[in-house]
């Protein structure tokens, strides 16, 4: 038997990667630690095979007033983490960083591949980049880390992007059909990836993304069916979309950012168990 802590109680990732183990009970015990106070440096950590850190900060700001903050939970409290993890035992040691570590998605195709240097364009992906790097002098035989930059994580209950978008396909009857790719993530497919990184007490970087692209379009049409509404795509406002580039939100929702494909395939296992059109489903309903 496995016996996971999960930093970062009631988060959505974390939620649902302990429902997702909880599916086989005679494999995994799960635990949860809040850390939004000292009480988590309490915590005996020795009971653990393993920590999953997804506590943190996890959308992007721009206020400046907020820069300490991202790098004291972001960056500091990682490390302080995974410290307490070495030291008390714990074999494994897997944090959630971000692709937001190789900045924001552009007006123009763009493909991270493995040569690709990370460039975070604000605090919130440096604070994770200074993360991973702030850790990876602590790994040795008996403590293996995993750092994880997954694309945007998606599915039931989710925050962010995709529910706005998803509110846009039930109510609008037009979307711009930008033609754009990104990579996302379901969270079934996530959570399946981390289970798949105990088990196999695995480490390194790693990439995982769902199979397929995603063009923006394709994804409020796919909504928009599921809900059985009629969505046209129209492409006589693409020149107002691209004029609009470098705008956050503009770029968020029509910017191109994918990982080179053959960089998210894992050989020990297949974690892709949802196809798009499967998760979007599962999403929606």
């Amino acid at each position: 038997m496995k016996r996971v802590l999960i930093t970062g109680k009631n988060s959505y990732i974390g939620t649902s990667l302990e429902n997702w183990l909880m599916r086989e009970p005679d494999q995994y015990k799960v635990d949860t630690v809040d850390m939004k106070d000292g009480s988590w440096k309490e915590k005996d950590f020795s009971l653990y095979d393993v920590v999953f850190h997804v506590a943190g900060i996890a959308h992007v700001s721009s206020d400046p007033k907020m820069e300490d903050l991202y790098y004291n939970v972001n960056r500091d409290l990682t490390i302080q983490t995974a410290e307490k993890a070495k030291a008390e035992g714990v074999k494994q040691f897997i944090f959630m960083s971000s692709i937001i570590v190789y900045g924001d998605s552009s007006s123009s195709k763009r493909v991270i591949d493995k040569n690709t240097v990370p460039t975070p364009s604000n605090f919130y992906g440096n604070s994770k980049l200074q993360a991973e790097e702030g850790i990876k002098n602590l790994e040795s035989d008996g403590f293996k880390i995993v750092v994880v930059r997954p694309p945007m994580i998606y599915g039931k209950g989710s925050k962010g992007n995709y529910p706005r978008l998803a509110n846009m396909a039930k109510k609008i009857p037009i979307f711009p059909d930008i033609d754009n790719e990104r990579s996302m993530l379901h969270i079934d497919n996530l959570c399946e990836f981390i289970k798949v990184m105990i088990d196999y007490e695995d480490n390194g970087l790693f990439f995982p993304q769902n199979a397929e692209y995603v063009k923006t379009s394709e994804l409020v049409k796919t909504i928009a069916d599921v809900h059985g509404k009629k969505i046209w795509m129209i492409s006589w406002l693409n020149w107002l979309i691209r004029f609009m580039f470098g705008i956050g939100i503009v770029n968020k929702v029509f910017g191109n950012l994918v990982y080179e494909k053959s960089m998210s395939d894992y050989d020990k296992a297949n974690y892709r168990i949802r196809t798009f059109k499967e998760s979007i489903e599962l999403t929606e309903k």
